[in-house]
């Protein structure tokens, strides 16, 4: 049975990837990091596309993280380059596909033509209706819950939020990630068990499902399993299982 023929509500509302190990791929095979890269960059096309004929409707990429500038300038550089050609080359096939793409992270450290095609992408695909494709690009979810506490302690000290007003719910008007569902399903590529700092505050009640393959290995026909193991999982979100005895 694959994920294909299952009726789009037994998926999971929003997955969210963490798209790791384009470096030990690439070391593996004697070739440059940057070449790992490259290989990640075209299962990013795979799983878009798996994840959009399956009909799941979020999916966040987890493609450049604030912490990723520590990187050597010629990795940050290659790595801006790939994402200048990603939309470039890809930009067309997102909008035939009905996919709508949105952006989350930072955009003050990136240069200014790269915010420039962020604005294109989001603009473009505004009125798509298919799948929703979030990238977290020069994200941090530290970052991200600081800014949002900021904002909610500004407001309450200019007298325009009572501070017994803040809600999780309020909260999370302030995310990043305001007005998509939080994800179900949190994947993890190349055997590392962490969330590296991902969607920290959205992820509460996540299954979390961490694959040894390499992402640039990493492909449709994972995904559709990751998606399969989801269905058979109960999500109890702090209460009891159903046939348990009280």
């Amino acid at each position: 049975m694959t994920v294909m023929t299952r009726p789009p509500e037994s998926l999971p509302q929003h997955v969210a990837i963490i798209m790791d190990g384009n470096g030990r791929w690439a070391q593996r095979r004697h070739l440059p990091r940057q070449a790992g890269h490259v290989a990640g960059v075209s299962t990013v096309r795979d799983v878009v596309r798996t994840a959009s004929d399956a009909g799941l409707r979020n999916l966040t990429l987890y493609a450049f993280s604030s912490e990723n500038w520590k990187r050597p300038k010629l990795e940050v550089n290659h790595l801006m380059g790939l994402f200048r050609l990603y939309f470039r080359d890809d930009l067309q096939d997102l909008v035939e596909r009905n996919v709508r793409v949105r952006i989350i992270g930072s955009r003050t450290r990136v240069a200014r033509d790269i915010r420039t095609m962020i604005e294109e992408a989001e603009g473009r695909t505004a009125n798509c209706t298919g799948l929703n494709l979030t990238l977290a690009f020069d994200y941090g979810a530290q970052e991200e819950i600081c800014n949002a506490a900021r904002e909610l302690a500004r407001a309450a000290l200019e007298g325009r939020l009572d501070p017994e007003a803040i809600t999780p719910e309020l909260f999370s008007t302030r995310l990043f990630t305001h007005g998509l569902p939080e994800p179900d399903l949190i994947i993890r590529t190349s055997g590392e068990h962490r969330l590296s700092n991902f969607l920290l505050w959205q992820s509460a009640y996540a299954e979390l499902l961490f694959v040894d393959t390499l992402w640039p290995d990493f492909n449709g026909n994972e995904l559709k399993t990751a998606l399969e193991q989801f269905t058979q999982r109960e999500r109890r979100f702090g209460a009891i299982a159903s046939d348990a005895v009280a």
